[in-house]
């Protein structure tokens, strides 16, 4: 397994869940990071910490360009920033949420992608932290479902056009992940939050973590084009086997 020791890395969303982790098992296997979050002070050593919120274009020119300097180039992008807002059916969802939610988690990516392109040193690594909604709909996540669908058609447009250029590009599609998410998805209730996650074994932030490190860790030749990891009690992103609790 090459090594990643000498290695800069970037991740957007460092400060919860899977970006969190994805930094410090970077970090862990030798690699220099920057983590990018609004919450810089929940970012913990040894990742360094910038403030970036991607759905600003200020905030994330200036992020990259002080990464960038700070690391000396990028050898692996990982765009973990993301949010889903509500679980209602579309015709009870708002523009506002869905400002925010594609906003974040289309645009935003794609802004980051941008910005960190022209510092990606050959060899390098772009990942994208995609879903399983963003491979098979389900009932009332409408706004949510499309941005993930549009995370993995720009992953695989992108791969289209850095063909020939020696970067590699990926979208990890989780599962149920037991994060903050379903606590920011119902905006804080916490009650509802935790039901996501009773009655079945969710994985954990580390567990995509380090399928993160085993994409950005192949053979110069390979280039993992899409890594769908789910529960073991999970089919799809509607259908999870729960347990009676």
């Amino acid at each position: 397994m090459p090594s990643l020791e000498g290695k800069s890395a970037v991740v957007t969303g460092a400060s919860s869940g899977i970006g969190a982790a994805t930094a410090q098992a970077l970090a862990a296997e030798g690699a220099r990071v920057v983590g990018g979050a609004r919450r810089t002070g929940r970012v913990a050593a040894p990742v360094s910490a910038l403030e970036l919120d991607v759905t600003d274009r200020a905030s994330c020119e200036a992020f990259v360009t002080a990464a960038a300097e700070e690391l000396g180039g990028i050898d692996i992008l990982v765009n973990g920033a993301g949010l889903a807002l509500g679980r209602d059916p579309f015709e009870k969802s708002s523009e506002e949420d869905e400002r925010v939610v594609l906003e974040t988690n289309v645009n935003g990516l794609i802004r980051m992608t941008r910005l960190c392109l022209p510092h990606i040193r050959n060899d390098g690594h772009i990942v994208n932290i995609g879903s399983v909604a963003g491979r098979q709909a389900y009932e009332k996540g409408s706004l949510y479902v499309t941005s993930k669908f549009a995370v993995r058609g720009f992953t695989y447009a992108l791969r289209e056009d850095l063909l020939g250029r020696p970067i590699h590009v990926c979208t990890v599609d989780p599962g149920l992940v037991q994060t903050d998410f379903s606590r920011v998805r119902f905006r804080g209730d916490e009650d509802t939050a935790r039901k996501v996650y009773e009655g079945v074994e969710a994985m954990q932030p580390e567990d995509i973590a380090e399928c993160i490190v085993f994409v950005v860790t192949r053979p110069s030749r390979v280039n993992v084009d899409e890594l769908v990891v789910k529960a073991l009690a999970q089919s799809s992103g509607g259908r999870i086997l729960r347990t009676d609790s």
